[in-house]
């Protein structure tokens, strides 16, 4: 006969199991588990299977576990995980990807029909259609101010209609109506809360940021350095070229306005002395521009060479002569 284990062995074999996972593990996702079943559960573990191991218990023993194992390591940096045991969460101690991961863990959803009490995760709207109900169904319509008309003997919803908004709670008059129309408007499934990576603990959002994003938000931090710099006159790296470039806008003014004058300066006021070659000159600075320039440049001189008092009367000569 099996003898079946003491409430406090039970703690202390999953004290040990915890503290376990903690010394093999630096990645860790807390994830939500409400509405989760244990068959919805089992299917998660054996997709996780391999590089990744799911906890569930209560947060107290979790808790407790994590204190333990802290003071007798002396790592603190596990503490970070106790202020988000809130709810019903558990934990995924894993050593892969921790975006892939999250990833495997979201495709292990389950619809689940609209309860009576459930606050709504989404909202629920009603499609138009043929229900295939019967026309004494139609109290169920009324009472919701649902459209309806009787077609071929069954009811149909004329037009689309929110039945429960997200965060409402469902009615028993909602949820009768879904159970009838067979919609199943909820799937529920671990959802990841927070994620620890070796004492740091961040949103999930983070996992979903590409290179692009990075290098984006990086761009947006040096451009307000930048301006910062700029406003205070105070140099750093990032607002140096621009700093140099209004010293050399501010010289080149003074050059143009005075008799002083410097080598880059020199072509700037022969320019503008002779605008001919700023025209000619600024289109063929550009790649691919330089062609065009010199077309309508040649078209230009060709028109001034034409004779003003020549016309095509003066010729003489006629298509058919």
């Amino acid at each position: 006969m099996v003898v079946k284990p003491t409430k406090a062995q039970k703690k202390i074999a999953y004290d040990a199991k915890l503290c376990k996972l903690l010394d093999n593990y630096t990645q860790i996702l807390v994830v939500a588990a409400d509405n989760v079943g244990s068959n919805q559960l089992q299917n998660i573990r054996q997709g996780l299977r391999g590089d990744s191991v799911i906890l569930m218990g209560k947060n107290t023993m979790m808790k407790r576990s994590i204190r333990i194992h802290s003071e007798r390591t002396g790592n603190e940096t596990f503490l970070n995980l106790i202020p988000l045991l809130v709810g019903n969460v558990g934990l995924i101690f894993t050593k892969g990807d921790l975006k892939e991961v999250s990833e495997v863990v979201s495709k292990y959803k389950v619809g689940a029909p609209a309860r009576v009490g459930l606050v709504a995760p989404i909202d629920v709207i009603v499609p138009p259609g043929n229900t295939g109900l019967d026309p004494s169904q139609t109290s169920f319509f009324q009472v919701l101010n649902i459209p309806t008309k009787i077609n071929k003997g069954t009811v149909e919803i004329v037009t689309p209609v929110e039945l429960i908004k997200k965060g409402d709670k469902v009615g028993s008059s909602e949820a009768a109506l879904l159970a009838k129309l067979a919609i199943r408007p909820f799937s529920y499934g671990l959802t990841v809360v927070s994620v620890y990576d070796n004492g740091s603990v961040f949103s999930p959002e983070v996992l979903d940021l590409t290179e692009d994003d990075l290098i984006g938000k990086f761009a947006i931090g040096i451009s307000m350095v930048a301006s910062l710099s700029l406003a205070i006159s105070y140099p750093t790296i990032a607002a140096a070229p621009h700093m140099f470039v209004n010293a050399y806008k501010n010289v080149l003014s003074v050059a143009v306005a005075t008799q002083y004058s410097f080598p880059q300066a020199d072509e700037v006021k022969e320019y503008l002395k002779d605008p001919s070659k700023f025209a000619v000159a600024a289109p063929a600075a550009v790649s691919g521009t330089a062609p065009a320039a010199a077309a309508a440049a040649t078209a230009k001189e060709e028109k001034k060479e034409e004779p003003a008092d020549e016309s095509d009367d003066d010729l003489g000569l006629s298509l058919f002569d």
